[in-house]
C-alpha cells in the first residue's frame, strides 16, 4: 500500500478553508479520501478548572497537541486505524469520545496552524493557503458565532481583537510563504479550485 497523500489546507479564521476542504472531498467522492481537522487536537484541559479553560488562546500553537496529530498521521501512513479525538467546545476540553479513521489514499489536514509546524509541513504533498481579506473574515466570523454558537457580538469582537487578529498576523499569515498554492477568496475562486483538483487527480493517477 502506498503512503496516503496528505494535503494541508490553512488560512485565517473564517477564510473559507473548510469550504475549500469540503469542495475537494466532494470532487473526489469516489476516491478514498478523509478530512482531519487540526482543531480535534486541542490539548486536553480536564485537569484545569472551567474558569481556567476559558482563558485558553485557541489561536496559539501551544493550544494544540500537534505531536499527537503527527503520530496518528504516521500510523495512517503505516496502514493502521486510529482513534481521532473529539473536542468538546462546551466544556472546553477533550471529549471522552473518539471516532475511528481507517487508512485512505488522500488525507486533508485542515486548520489555521497546519503549516506552522515544520514536521507537519514536511508530511504534506500539497500545501494550500486560503487568503481572504480581514474584513470579510471578521464579518463571516460574527455571523457564524452568533447563529451557530450563540455568542454575543461583544464577546466575538473582544476575542477577535485580543486573540484572533494578533495571532493571525504573528503565526498564521507568515505560513503563507510555505504554501504551494495561495487561493484568494476560497471556494468562490473556481480557477484555484480547478488547479487543486487537477493536481490531486494527477498524483492519484500516478499512485495507481
Amino acid at each position: 500500500m502506498k503512503k496516503p497523500m496528505i494535503i494541508g489546507v490553512t488560512g485565517g479564521s473564517a477564510s473559507g478553508k473548510t469550504s475549500v476542504s469540503q469542495a475537494i472531498l466532494t470532487n473526489f467522492s469516489n476516491e478514498q479520501i478523509a478530512l482531519i481537522e487540526h482543531d480535534s487536537y486541542y490539548k486536553d484541559q480536564s485537569h484545569l478548572d472551567f474558569e481556567e479553560r476559558l482563558k485558553t488562546n485557541y489561536d496559539h500553537p501551544l493550544a494544540y497537541d500537534t505531536t499527537y496529530l503527527i503520530r496518528q498521521l504516521e500510523e495512517l501512513q503505516a496502514g493502521k486505524e486510529v482513534a481521532i479525538p473529539i473536542y468538546d467546545y462546551t466544556n472546553h476540553t477533550r471529549s471522552q469520545e473518539t471516532y475511528c479513521q481507517k487508512p485512505v489514499d488522500v488525507i486533508i489536514v485542515e486548520g489555521i496552524l497546519v503549516l506552522e509546524d515544520e514536521r507537519l509541513r514536511d508530511m504534506m504533498a500539497i500545501k494550500i493557503f486560503v487568503d481572504t481579506d480581514d474584513d470579510v473574515r471578521i464579518i463571516r466570523r460574527i455571523k457564524r458565532d452568533m447563529s451557530e454558537r450563540g455568542r454575543s457580538l461583544d464577546s466575538i469582537i473582544e476575542q477577535y481583537l485580543n486573540a484572533v487578529k494578533p495571532m493571525y498576523h504573528e503565526f498564521i499569515e507568515p505560513t503563507k510563504r510555505y504554501a504551494d498554492l495561495i487561493i484568494p477568496e476560497g471556494i468562490s475562486n473556481l480557477v484555484g479550485l480547478d488547479i487543486i483538483n487537477t493536481k490531486i487527480a494527477a498524483i492519484l493517477e500516478e499512485n495507481k
